[in-house]
């Protein structure tokens, strides 16, 4: 079985509590941290296609609300989207774990073990 990969960003309190309860039940994973280890547009793109930008947006951010209609609509653009994503990564809502086969956004317990088993 591949390793999953969580990410997010390490000061998040939400990436936290993923991170400890994936230690707490004795999962093996990588993290990734987007703002430091930086993405890709093809990365973002899978994201996308796995569970849509209304799911990857976090529209309750600080940097969502920072931005005019105008870039709120752009963010939206299907061909537009992973390099305003990227340039803005704290719009993601995190964290996002990527297993072989599901990618799940957000921290749920009973979410993550479900997706891990």
């Amino acid at each position: 079985m591949t390793t999953p990969t969580l990410y997010g960003i390490k000061n998040c309190d939400t990436v936290k509590k993923a991170r400890q309860w994936l230690d707490a039940n004795g999962f093996n994973y990588q993290f990734h941290d987007f703002r430091a280890d930086g993405l890709n547009e093809s990365k973002v793109q899978q994201w996308i296609d796995a569970v849509g930008l209304d799911a990857l947006i976090n529209k309750r951010s600080t940097t969502w609300k920072g931005f005019s209609e105008q870039e709120k609509i752009h963010i939206f653009t299907a061909a537009k989207a992973p390099a305003l994503i990227i340039a803005n990564p704290t719009i993601i809502k995190r964290p996002v774990l990527e297993t072989a086969s599901h990618t799940q956004v957000g921290f749920k317990a009973e979410q993550y073990q479900s997706c891990l088993s």
